[in-house]
């Protein structure tokens, strides 16, 4: 008898229905929400995955990640990483310092973000994307951001984060070209901070 999907072991699950205008769609939305941080933007991509895995989370890891970008798990033996190892072919470290990128679903056993690739003057495009998985996104309320793209400021509360990773964040703006860029990650909807955003507790 034939295997349906559901038979299918997580890891294994299927990717994207069409890999290239699904990877298109979602980059725009990547670059969109990049370009305007702080506002929440959906991501209608929903892939197969495992649980773990947020439909956007989903959609992002096998749009942004390949053979050429190293990946930083708080679990490299886990369902999820060997679903981004066979859909992705990118290589799982158990150093953050390697990663181009990190996929983060825990709050509150996340490393500090000075463990993170930030780059260095010469290339400070060379650094470490945070993927974050949270507990829910709000513009109402939360933290003020200010800086390129955002007219004047815009709130954003993210459920889950500690106060000191604001602060850390905080101070790492400092370092600027150099630092670390951020998306999280709620069910079908992410927000983004690039390294331009200052951040107001």
């Amino acid at each position: 008898m034939m295997n349906t999907i559901s038979d299918v072991p997580p890891a294994l699950a299927p990717g994207f229905d069409q890999p290239v205008f699904d990877s298109i769609k979602v980059f725009r939305v990547v670059a969109d929400a990049m370009a305007h941080p702080g506002e929440i933007k959906r991501i209608d991509a929903r892939p197969p995955a495992p649980a773990q895995l947020m439909p956007a989370a989903a959609a992002l890891c096998l749009t942004l990640l390949d053979f050429e970008t190293v990946l930083w798990t708080q679990n490299p033996h886990s369902a999820v990483s060997e679903y981004l190892r066979f859909h992705c072919g990118c290589p799982v470290t158990q150093t953050p310092s390697q990663a181009a990128f990190a996929w983060i679903d825990s709050t509150m056993n996340m490393p500090p973000l000075s463990a993170f690739i930030a780059g260095d003057p010469e290339y400070p495009d060379r650094s470490t994307t945070l993927l974050i998985q949270v507990k829910s996104l709000s513009n109402a309320s939360g933290v003020r951001l200010f800086g390129p793209g955002i007219r004047e400021s815009i709130y954003l509360d993210v459920a889950g984060i500690p106060a000191a990773y604001w602060r850390e964040l905080q101070a790492s703006r400092a370092a600027f070209p150099c630092g670390i860029d951020i998306v999280f990650i709620w069910g079908e909807r992410i927000a983004a901070l690039p390294r331009t955003t200052q951040v107001v507790m």
